[in-house]
């Protein structure tokens, strides 16, 4: 959170520093827009500070963002977020400007979503014993937004890349299409991943899977939020190439994925020895349970990311 305190403009930093430390502790996301009170989620809960946001304080925000250049954001103003250091992401939306039918920047931006990147170290320890047997096991990991898919498919890639008791470390590959599981600052990690990790950063998910398998040789891969026909043809040629997998998606249930064409024909080839599904029940990170490839759960209502 210190990263962000020192980068938000002064009228809003001081109204967040008021908020019971307990709170600070748990903010997810703090989102600030133009002529509207700022809105801090907690745990999932929206609170409204009595703060208005004005156009000054959008412009203050951006400049800092950029470091005073706007232009050295052209990149990423086309894809409408930042990674900033710490690894949190600041999502954007304005006025967009378009060539040739396609997105080419965001002026005018009047809505700033701050997403805050919080390593949990451990977290995925508990479910080790589920997901390797003599090797790491192809795992896709399903849950809706904001349900800690991301936090832990984070420590999974620092546990596979540092080994674990007596299981040795492997070479990972992560291929981060939006910057959010190494949260990369001018490519290099702001998290702890261990020592064995590649990144490729800003990368589009099925195209970065074959340039790592090509360049980096990587015994497991770690892929966030797939979705389309290529990423799912991606992660058939990654099972073919002999590289082991762990990969998220948006869902509810391993059940409902065959209702989508791009991830039915994974699903129909057994591509998958494990599926976590996760909620918000107890908490982000509630693993409601893990299935082996023929759909039988082998753990239920694990503890949330705390």
């Amino acid at each position: 959170m210190k990263e962000i305190i020192e980068m938000l403009p002064e009228s809003i930093s001081n109204q967040i520093g008021k908020l019971h430390p307990a709170s600070l502790g748990r903010i997810e996301e703090i989102r600030i827009r133009v002529m509207k009170r700022v809105e801090v989620i907690i745990m999932g809960k929206p609170v409204f500070l009595s703060y208005v946001t004005t156009y000054e304080d959008s412009i203050n925000l951006l400049n800092e963002l950029s470091h005073y250049s706007i232009y050295t954001l052209e990149e990423e103003l086309k894809k409408g977020y930042i990674t900033v250091r710490g690894g949190h992401r600041v999502g954007l939306s304005g006025r967009v400007i378009t060539e040739n039918g396609r997105v080419k920047a965001i002026r005018d931006v009047t809505s700033f979503n701050i997403r805050i990147a919080r390593e949990k170290i451990g977290i995925a320890e508990n479910y080790i014993p589920y997901l390797y047997a003599g090797k790491w096991l192809n795992t896709l990991i399903i849950g809706p937004p904001q349900t800690g898919k991301t936090t832990l498919l984070r420590d999974f890639a620092r546990v596979i890349s540092s080994g674990f008791k007596q299981i040795e470390s492997k070479k990972v590959g992560i291929v981060d299409e939006r910057s959010e599981i190494a949260g990369c600052v001018k490519g290099v990690p702001q998290h702890q991943l261990g020592e064995r990790i590649d990144v490729l950063d800003a990368c589009p998910k099925a195209e970065g899977m074959m340039m790592m398998i090509r360049s980096m040789s990587p015994d497991v891969l770690i892929v966030d939020e797939i979705g389309t026909k290529e990423d799912a043809e991606a992660v058939m040629e990654a099972v073919h190439a002999g590289v082991q997998l762990f990969v998220t998606v948006h869902g509810y249930q391993a059940s409902e994925l065959t209702n989508r064409p791009t991830l039915k024909m994974l699903l129909q080839a057994n591509v998958f020895d494990r599926y976590m599904e996760l909620s918000r029940k107890d908490g982000p990170g509630t693993v409601q349970q893990i299935l082996n490839q023929h759909g039988e759960y082998l753990q239920i209502e694990r503890s949330g990311i705390k």
